[in-house]
């Protein structure tokens, strides 16, 4: 159990909070109650549902509703990003001026950074089918005042909520004479997303301009920009989310094609399974996260789990896929504290431009017997073999228990799903 777990449960018993959801509906906090445990912004900051404090128990949430109060109760507050679909899997190629000597596209360490870049690129204005779009605001500002009605889980449950100059914080914002863009930017790979981060400033500023507004969220990793649109079907209800369109970026040759896959497959020597626990994290996109940001500071473990959004579980799950990979390992700093480390061999990879990183990425996973020969599969077959297959040769080749074969199948087969993925089909 987390710390921000034990505050909450704190605050549940102390103010009697699940009794007085189930009697009114809903629960006013104030920020100075949630201060007698730890400070409001750490104790409210939920970016994923997993990020949630387990006495919440999946179906509760929270919202602020002015600058020092917010609201519990049962609400439904993310929604899913999309999964990779086959008509999305190209990466459009974007350029900046040549004359341009202090911009590192290999140095992007923040989202405030890559949304400059994207900026500057003209990446918006494509995206977006527009031109000449400026970056025109961001920072923190009042919300205004505003209602709105938000599902809960159950048939039926919906509130309403009053808003009165919360505080809304705005990555970017982009305008021309037609339209005003939203951005909403992470250098974080997640699953899903608080769809606050997208409505409150919505509208704060539909109640301000008269031009469409596009909500946008962009994120950032692996040296791509991934931009998806958002849009709300009904102004007056939170839920009323609907996926528009998607786009990727870069910046650099991304051209890989089938071939270099298999060139890097077979000349891969595969080694030893190192003495780690084998992998449990589906996603590699999050494993390259989790790299890139390892690369900029050392981590805890739960630093990690608050940075993806995470239990602290995961945050050992995807430590050990780094570590599976020789990209990471833990050591004590100075103060005895045990952090998660880049090794020097995550450090030079991440130097690599995109192309050679993707493939010495494909490299490192081909090492692995169970890889290799699953991917070998995949090559003939044109696609990677359902978890029944790939769990009966784990267990051929003894990799783990039997109570964890599915689970570890799925990650094998997520992880040469993304190796196919490479592949940038025109």
């Amino acid at each position: 159990m987390s710390l921000i777990d034990e505050k909450w449960e704190i605050l549940f018993e102390k103010y009697s909070i699940e009794s007085r959801i189930k009697q009114d509906g809903l629960f006013y906090i104030t920020a100075d109650q949630i201060r007698e445990v730890k400070e409001p912004r750490l104790m409210t900051k939920f970016d994923t549902r997993e990020s949630l404090p387990s006495v919440f128990e999946g179906r509760l949430g929270i919202l602020p509703v002015t600058r020092g109060s917010y609201v519990i109760g049962e609400f439904d507050l993310y929604e899913d990003f999309p999964e990779f679909r086959t008509d999305i899997k190209q990466i459009t190629g974007a350029k900046i001026p040549e004359y341009l000597e202090t911009i590192d596209i290999n140095d992007v360490r923040s989202e405030a950074g890559a949304i400059n870049i994207m900026s500057i690129a003209a990446i918006i204005d494509d995206f977006l089918g527009e031109e000449n779009m400026l970056q025109t605001v961001s920072g923190r500002m009042g919300s205004g005042v505003f209602s709105f009605k938000v599902k809960g889980f159950s048939p039926g449950v919906e509130h309403t909520i009053n808003v009165q100059n919360s505080q809304v914080e705005i990555d970017a914002g982009f305008e021309n004479r037609n339209v005003f863009a939203i951005i909403e930017g992470k250098n974080v790979v997640h699953s899903n997303f608080l769809i606050r981060q997208l409505y409150y400033p919505y509208r704060l500023w539909e109640g301000k301009i008269s031009k469409a507004i596009r909500p946008v969220f962009m994120i950032y990793s692996n040296n791509i920009f991934r931009l998806l649109e958002y849009r709300f079907a009904d102004t007056g209800c939170y839920n009323s989310i609907e996926f528009v369109q998607e786009k990727k970026y870069s910046l650099e040759d991304i051209d890989i094609k089938m071939e270099d896959l298999v060139a890097a497959y077979k000349s891969t020597r595969i080694e030893p399974e190192p003495e780690v626990t084998f992998v449990q994290a589906d996603s590699f996109d999050k494993v390259i996260s989790l790299v890139e940001n390892l690369n900029d500071t050392p981590m805890t473990t739960a630093e990690i789990a608050e940075l993806f959004g995470f239990k602290e579980r995961q945050s050992d799950y995807y430590y050990n896929a780094c570590k599976y990979l020789g990209l990471a390992e833990k050591a004590k700093d100075e103060e005895g504290t045990t952090r998660v480390y880049i090794t020097p061999l995550g450090r030079q990879l991440l130097k690599l431009p995109y192309k050679a990183r993707q493939l010495e990425y494909v490299k490192l996973i081909m090492k692995h017997r169970i890889f290799n020969e699953i991917f070998g599969i995949a090559i003939h077959c044109g696609e990677v073999p359902d978890k029944k297959y790939i769990a009966g040769r784990m267990r051929e080749l003894n990799i783990c228990s039997e109570k964890l074969l599915q689970r570890r199948a799925s990650s094998v087969r997520g992880w040469l799903n993304w190796v196919l993925n490479l592949v940038n089909r025109s």
